[in-house]
């Protein structure tokens, strides 16, 4: 059967991209002072983080039903399934529309959404697996059932270079960041099963990354030994704002994990990104999956 893949542009897949791998990227709608913009469609990212920097009001929204509706309608045309892979169900509601449109009775059976709380550079290496296991014949549900089954095993580590927006987020508070920024404190944050939540705080953000090398090797070589032991995990790393940082960091990351290959270096979805602000940087390690895992 012929399966069509489709994600949003929080796996930070472009239009380009998605074209040429032969699969479908929704842009994330969001606000920017009550003004609705389309990520990559309306806006870029160098003109997000400029109104971000400006003070302007940001908010993250998800794609309408009737977006979402109209593409599976077109698809469905020339596919007989659908594997719709959004972004984490803890961090929008965007997975929970499409999963409720999907049990609808047309939609039944041949539109199959995946919830394996996945954003940004893991995500992107879910919708990469699921192209390739389409195409190596593996039907839609046993699709969404692998995923789904391996959505744990994956870690993402992001330094933070200002508290400002964490504070502007409600996440922390006016005094907190004070004293953040008098002592040039760095907040380490996790996101684990989908939810940004605080993983460590460190002095100066060459602290931070020492604090992201420490957890990659912790998971590596705990909750993640056996696969990484069978070559199964994949390293990746992703920044927010301007790529200069994150160049210095892709050396540094290569030299403490020497026999990993950089799968990916990509900006932070920008539902992320406006909560952490410019500056960070991050980087993640995934359970790889394959035919072999059916």
């Amino acid at each position: 059967m012929s399966t069509a893949i489709i994600t949003d542009s929080n796996s930070g897949i472009s239009q380009s991209d998605a074209k040429e791998a032969g699969f479908y990227v929704l842009p994330m709608p969001f606000y920017i002072n009550d003004e609705l913009f389309y990520e990559e469609i309306t806006m870029s990212q160098k003109e997000f983080f400029e109104h971000l920097q400006n003070g302007a009001e940001v908010h993250t929204s998800q794609p309408s039903p009737a977006d979402l509706i109209d593409l599976w309608d077109k698809l469905l045309k020339n596919y007989d399934e659908i594997v719709h892979i959004p972004m984490s169900s803890s961090l929008s509601s965007s997975c929970e529309t499409a999963a409720m449109l999907a049990s609808e009775s047309n939609y039944s059976g041949r539109v199959f959404v995946v919830n394996n709380q996945r954003i940004s550079i893991t995500q992107k290496q879910s919708v990469y697996e699921a192209k390739a296991l389409a195409d190596s014949g593996v039907p839609a549900a046993k699709i969404k059932e692998l995923l789904e089954r391996t959505k744990a095993d994956s870690s993402i580590y992001i330094a933070v270079e200002t508290m400002e927006y964490l504070k502007k987020g409600g996440r922390v508070t006016p005094a907190a960041t004070g004293i953040a920024t008098i002592l040039n404190i760095k907040p380490v944050l996790q996101i684990q099963g989908g939810k940004l939540d605080q993983y460590a705080k460190a002095r100066g953000m060459k602290s931070a990354k020492k604090e992201i090398f420490k957890a990659i090797h912790n998971d590596l070589d705990g909750r993640f030994r056996q696969f990484a032991d069978k070559g199964k995990m994949k390293v990746a790393i992703a920044y927010s704002g301007d790529d200069t940082a994150v160049k210095e960091f892709k050396k540094e990351v290569q030299a403490e994990f020497p026999s990993y290959e950089i799968t990916v270096v990509d900006p932070l979805s920008l539902s992320v990104s406006c909560h952490i602000g410019p500056g960070a940087l991050a980087m993640a390690a995934t359970r790889a999956v394959d035919t072999s895992d059916i």
